[in-house]
């Protein structure tokens, strides 16, 4: 009897040893083609624990401070979904992008990298500044005074003469 035991209770911690939650996301990048500058740009990465435990995202980690990530925080049960959302800011960033999250969990693959792209266009007021001409000077216009005040009586200085003592 005790061997039986000995036998089913190796079995049980032998199944939950293997017990192990996978991420698997529907895609691991993404491409926002053109966006204007100053937009934020936002995708949210979707994923399925297709394991047989819990999985736990301890942290996400852009690769620059102009990207921010937010992920699901409480454990995602298998068969069940979360996600991880990557913000680009692009004001001040014109020209071609390319930004990672690198997202670390207790999953079968501990560390999974998410990327966007795309290409910013600058602001359409500063593309026409450098085309256009400088404008012309703002015309100012005068009006005449109400009335004239009388002058001012000049101001008298007065110097000491030093004694010669």
């Amino acid at each position: 009897m005790k061997k039986l035991l000995f036998v089913f209770a190796f079995l049980f911690v032998a199944t939950f040893a293997n017990a192990q939650g996978v991420i698997k996301f529907k895609t691991e990048a993404h491409d926002f083609g053109k966006i204007e500058e100053g937009t934020q740009a936002t995708y949210t990465f979707e994923f399925t624990n297709t394991g047989t435990a819990p999985v736990v995202i301890s942290n996400a980690q852009a690769s620059c401070g102009c990207t921010t990530p937010e992920w699901t925080k409480e454990p995602v049960m298998p068969g069940k979904s979360g996600k991880v959302t990557a913000s680009f800011n692009s004001q001040g960033r014109p020209g071609n992008f390319s930004k990672t999250v690198t997202v670390v969990s207790n999953s079968e693959t501990p560390q999974i990298t998410l990327s966007i792209k795309g290409e910013v266009n600058p602001k359409a007021a500063v593309a026409e500044k450098s085309a256009e001409p400088a404008a012309p000077a703002a015309t100012v216009t005068k009006t005449a005074p109400a009335a004239a005040a009388p002058a001012a009586a000049p101001v008298k200085s007065a110097v000491k003469k030093k004694s010669g003592k």
